[in-house]
């Protein structure tokens, strides 16, 4: 069944290698429909215009629209993540070749699309009803540019 929402990234021309690369870095991801244009229309052989692809399940549009509207962190994909290693694994594959840290689990990749990578241990450990000992790893979590989950449960652990 096809969705009647998904989110569209906006790249100048590099739509097609973005996607390719985001759903190599998923399990359940997917590249979808192509559509090409040429100067006449619609075209098997010409420049790519949209990417359809799915990253985990979840759909998502890449459209090579030109460079008046660059990626801002005003909107990000998040990623749970279940372990260190696979934190680790996006983590490093995300900032290569350009990529760029930043605070709190939130990154921009090499092409310049905003990411959190965010253990799933992490929100459970902020809604603690123990709020002392979410506030502890609250602290411990904004000093971090990539989540570490053991440093965040010594932190929550007092």
């Amino acid at each position: 069944m096809a969705h009647a929402v998904k989110t569209c990234l906006w790249f100048d021309h590099q739509a097609e290698e973005a996607a390719r690369f985001y759903v190599s870095l998923l399990p359940g991801s997917q590249i979808g429909a192509i559509i090409r244009l040429s100067e006449a229309g619609p075209s098997d052989d010409g420049k790519v215009l949209l990417v359809e692809f799915t990253l985990a399940g979840t759909p998502y549009q890449a459209l090579n629209g030109g460079p008046m509207f660059p990626p801002s962190e005003y909107a990000s994909i998040s990623v749970a993540t279940e372990d260190q290693a696979e934190t680790d694994r996006l983590w490093t594959a995300l900032t290569a070749d350009g990529g760029a840290e930043s605070m709190c689990g939130w990154l921009k990749d090499k092409f310049d699309v905003s990411w959190q990578i965010v253990p799933r241990v992490l929100p459970a450990m902020l809604s603690s009803p123990d709020r002392a000992a979410a506030g502890r790893a609250m602290a411990a979590m904004m000093t971090m540019k990539r989540i570490d989950i053991a440093a965040l449960e010594m932190a929550f652990a007092g």
